[in-house]
């Protein structure tokens, strides 16, 4: 059990061994990666740092269970699956405050969110898993679709456990094994999914876990000839090394990474709450999320109201504790993440954004944990650094446009594509700008995330889809046979 909030079980925190084959063993070597609380800044658990060999182990480990695993009925996949979101569901509590001690979200968004989600892609999954045909007749041929093997999942800090199960639970559906390497600086929510994995019954070798640095382990698995598939959630740097590393055994490969999602109001909207959805959609998990809508796009004749309430906005922003109840923003994750956050407030105010609200001092009264002030810059042109790269802090820029079509253009000036919003008071009108953005997915008058839906970016926020059937059939081969 949980020791209480931002304290941790010696069981749940000190792991030593990594989840291979259906037992816990030892790696390889000695090093540990520490596991810090961003709001007290103290180390709260360890895991072990893996090397290659252990990557090896743990896909001979996948490699040797995916012939049974990828033969046995969807209905029996499916029904273990559903028991895996159960197992969560009793153990939400305990999932909810290990996440927001790693990595510092409040704590009734981690118990919604960060546990929340992937308990509903759990069932979502097994449910889709009874659905879906694996055949069909194209005239004389019998289609099949088939797993496309092991799978090697790499995945983030920001929403750790919702990317694993978004990997996880639709490669398993599928039929796959994975080996997983999860994020060194948030890793033990993957740690404690393993010991339900084992829980529930989950054959040897179908999950495997080994822990460790991206450097090593992460393109370990991203060049290891026996992966068949890898699946990569992060930075757009990194998963250029992915795709690098991959293309040498010409394996698979989906990719989700940055975002400068734009969210457009558009002059008959609703002004007041457009713009305090769209701020609470930039600084959601202190800004910390890849589809954080971080431009906001507003007609110029209305742009001194938009100021207006934005500043009203910002001050409901509660810094503090992510256990205490009256907390909405939460430490970032960690010093260096910090300071790169700040390095950008900075950097808008030298290139002569105007400052609404926030800026890089640290906020009064917190003298521990990596806060940044909210902080909302105005008058942001679209060749400014904070308008054009992913800051990964809680930083919105407003935008002014001067007409329907030089918003639709403004929001496509980006080299990312991951989300977007649109808000009007005819359907009709958002829906004909939202078609006309360059984006994976797109929130209409404050449409509410479908973890059915695809999730998935264009240009340089990757490629690939999640969730849903479609996160399914990412993890599928098509054979056509012929008669």
């Amino acid at each position: 059990m949980d020791a209480g909030p931002g304290v941790l079980d010696e069981a749940i925190a000190e792991r030593a061994k990594f989840y291979v084959g259906g037992s816990w063993v030892p790696p390889g070597g000695q090093e540990v990666i520490s596991v810090a609380n961003p709001y007290t800044e103290a180390t709260v658990g360890n895991v072990p740092a893996g090397s290659s060999e252990d990557v090896e182990r743990a896909v001979a480990a996948a490699r040797a269970a995916f012939s049974d695993w990828s033969s046995t009925p969807a209905l029996e996949r499916s029904k273990l699956i559903a028991r895996l979101g159960e197992a969560l569901g009793a153990r939400m509590s305990q999932m909810s405050e290990l996440i927001s001690t790693e990595m510092g979200m409040p704590i009734n968004l981690s118990n919604m969110i960060q546990v929340g989600l992937p308990i509903v892609t759990f069932d979502s999954i097994a449910r889709i898993l009874q659905e879906m045909p694996f055949e069909e007749m194209v005239g004389n041929s019998i289609v099949v679709k088939e797993p496309v093997g092991v799978l090697g999942a790499i995945t983030p800090w920001n929403y750790p456990l919702h990317q694993i199960v978004a990997k996880v639970a639709p490669a398993m559906a599928a039929g796959c094994t994975v080996v997983l390497k999860p994020s060194e600086v948030a890793p033990l929510n993957a740690f404690l999914l393993a010991d339900l994995m084992e829980e529930v019954g989950v054959p040897d070798g179908v999950f495997n876990l080994v822990s460790g640095t991206g450097s090593i382990v992460g393109e370990a698995i991203a060049g290891n000839p026996g992966i068949d598939m890898v699946s990569f959630t992060g930075s757009t740097r990194a998963g250029r090394r992915v795709a690098e590393l991959a293309s040498r055994s010409v394996k698979r490969v989906a990719l989700e990474l940055g975002g400068k999602s734009a969210c457009i109001i558009l002059d008959d909207a609703d002004l007041a709450r457009a713009v305090a959805v769209g701020m609470s959609m930039c600084f959601l998990n202190s800004g910390q999320t890849c589809i954080a809508l971080t431009r906001m796009l507003v007609p110029r004749s209305r742009l001194s109201e938009v100021e207006e309430i934005a500043a009203q906005e910002v001050a409901d922003y509660t810094l503090g504790d992510p256990f205490s109840g009256s907390t909405r923003l939460g430490p970032l994750v960690s010093s260096a993440q910090r300071e790169r956050v700040r390095s950008y407030i900075v950097k808008g105010m030298d290139e002569g954004a105007k400052l609404v609200a926030g800026g890089p001092e640290s906020p009064a009264g917190l003298d521990t944990g990596h806060f940044v002030k909210p902080t909302v810059f105005s008058e942001v042109s679209g060749e400014m650094t904070i308008a054009r790269e992913e800051i990964f802090g809680p930083v919105l820029s407003i935008i002014a446009f001067d007409d329907d079509d030089d918003a639709v253009a403004q929001a496509n000036d980006s080299s990312y594509g991951l989300s977007g919003a649109v808000w009007s008071a005819d359907r009709d009108r958002a829906e004909r700008v939202a078609r006309q953005l360059r984006t994976g997915q797109v929130d209409i008058n404050g449409g509410s995330f479908n973890p059915q839906a695809p999730f998935g970016g264009y240009k340089q926020s990757g490629y690939g889809r999640e969730l849903g059937r479609y996160g399914i059939e990412e993890f599928l081969q098509t054979k056509a046979l012929q008669f």
